[in-house]
């Protein structure tokens, strides 16, 4: 990714700083976006020691605006793009019956408008790079998950409008792909605790793998390398990392 330019969601911790940090230790300038804006200078902190540029913007991409802001700005900053990382994501669990209109709108704001309304921005400029769009969805997509209707929906579009996309641009020089990981040790995992004291934990663990969470650096290595031109063969792909969880 020399001389290259990724633009990475939810870049502050977790998945998205890690997926950051590793495309800066292969050579790309990145923009990094999140609403935790003290979080997003440590993961600058770590890439400018890598030698390589970095520009901050701290936006609530459940704003529509700010997802076509955050393109426009990273292309204004390097003059190009080259890879769109949406790694960004929420995840309210919580009965069904019980879930707000709120928790709703955030999630699909989130997890599935800000992803279209990204790519929408970056086409043209992937188009002119070549480059490649990395969606970050789960194996909620692939599976129902007990108190999670509204996470496992959003990953579920996200993992089809991959795939959607990536029919749209068949005869096109731009590569959609996606990693759907299975548990991580991240902030979203801190959304369990919001699960009332009567929930029936049986079915929550049903979720897990015997094999333990997945690694988040293992994640972010596939989402870098979806990102590179070592991935030219990967189009419309959705690849699982879930310690087999959705395997049988």
């Amino acid at each position: 990714m020399t001389g290259r330019v990724a633009l990475v969601t939810g870049a502050a911790a977790g998945l998205g700083r890690a997926s950051a940090i590793r495309l800066a230790e292969v050579g790309a300038d990145l923009a990094i976006t999140d609403v935790a804006e003290a979080g997003l200078e440590e993961t600058a902190q770590t890439i400018r020691a890598l030698g390589r540029k970095v520009l901050v913007l701290p936006l609530d991409l459940s704003q529509r605006a700010n997802c076509r802001t955050a393109v426009e700005r990273a292309v204004a900053e390097f003059g190009r793009l080259d890879a769109l990382c949406n790694v960004a994501g929420v995840m309210i669990p919580g009965p069904s019956a019980t879930m707000t209109d709120e928790a709703w709108d955030l999630t699909m704001a989130v997890n599935l408008a800000a992803p279209f309304f990204l790519i929408r921005a970056a086409i043209p400029h992937l188009l002119e790079a070549k480059g490649a769009v990395v969606n970050v969805t789960s194996c909620a997509a692939f599976q129902g998950q007990a108190y999670f209707a509204a996470y496992c929906a959003t990953k579920s579009g996200l993992a089809n409008m991959t795939k959607a996309l990536a029919m749209e641009f068949t005869n096109q020089p731009l590569r959609v792909n996606a990693v759907a990981p299975g548990g991580m040790m991240t902030g979203l995992t801190d959304g369990m605790k919001l699960l009332p004291p009567d929930t029936d934990w049986p079915l929550v663990q049903r979720i897990g793998s015997p094999r333990g969470l997945c690694e988040i650096e293992d994640v972010a290595e596939t989402v870098a390398f979806l990102a590179t031109d070592a991935a030219r063969g990967y189009h419309g792909s959705v690849i699982q990392i879930d310690a087999g969880v959705t395997a049988g």
